[in-house]
This record gives structure tokens, sequence and C-alpha cells, in this order.
């Protein structure tokens, strides 16, 4: 993981019109999510292990699913996800046809210094986006 200063830290803004922006280039909330804060996820490069942008957000006033929810934006980062081919073989659930998934192999891999200067301009865009390009203000 690499975290990337930026000038999204502690902006507030409502989820849905980040939600707007921002899946029409490509961001999803992530699966990890929790009623109190989750991600907003970019997957650059999924050849051997995803290689993503990250963008973390926490609820403000309320949880996620609520309408019109505020929440307040972290720093971004970099996350290299490794992933195994093929079924699980270790499986350990008592119903397996429910979870086909493999276990990651290794869910904080070491991100390839080549693609960081792509991640960087991939982050730089979100600000651009976010920043300069939306027309709301932030709430903070």
């Amino acid at each position: 993981m690499i975290e990337v200063q930026s000038p999204l830290e502690n902006q507030e803004y409502e989820l849905i019109e980040l939600e707007q922006k921002l899946k029409p280039l490509g961001y999803v909330i992530g699966g990890g999510w929790e009623y109190d804060h989750g991600y907003f996820d970019y997957v650059m490069n999924d050849e051997s292990s995803y290689l993503c942008v990250r963008l973390p957000f926490f609820a403000t006033d309320g949880e996620l699913d609520r309408k019109g929810v505020e929440v307040q934006l972290g720093r971004p980062f970099l996350l290299a996800h490794k992933y195994q081919r093929g079924l699980d073989d270790n499986v350990q659930d008592p119903n397996p046809l429910t979870n086909q998934f493999s276990e990651p192999q290794d869910p904080d891999a070491e991100f390839p210094e080549e693609w960081i200067k792509t991640g960087k301009e991939y982050i730089k865009e979100l600000e651009q986006v976010i920043l300069h390009d939306m027309q709301i203000s932030p709430r903070n």
C-alpha cells in the first residue's frame, strides 16, 4: 500500500454526489464497506493481481445506507491485491457451493514500481474531478 498526500483529504460531500461523478470514470464502491466507512476503487490492472487506486470515505452524519449521507474523504492510496488462480482447495465452509471464491494470496501485496506514476496520475484526475469539476462545494 502506498499512501498519496492529497488536497482531497478531509473534504466533505454527499456520497451520492461523489458517486455520480466517479462511477462514469470507472470507480466503484468496494465490497468491503461498512455502515460508517467505505472506499471508492478504480482497478488499473488485474492481470496477476488487482492494482487499485483507493479513496477512503467516512460517514459524518449517519450511516452510509441513509439517503443524503455526507462523507469525509480520507487519504487516497495505491493498493495491490494478489489473488490465487483457480478454486480454493482449503475451503472451510460447510456448504462450498455458496463460497466459490479463492482466499487472497496476498491482500496487501507490494505495489509494482512501474505502476506508481500511473496511480498518482489517476489520483490527480480524482482531484481535478472532485475539487475543480464538481459543481458542488465541500461541506467543510
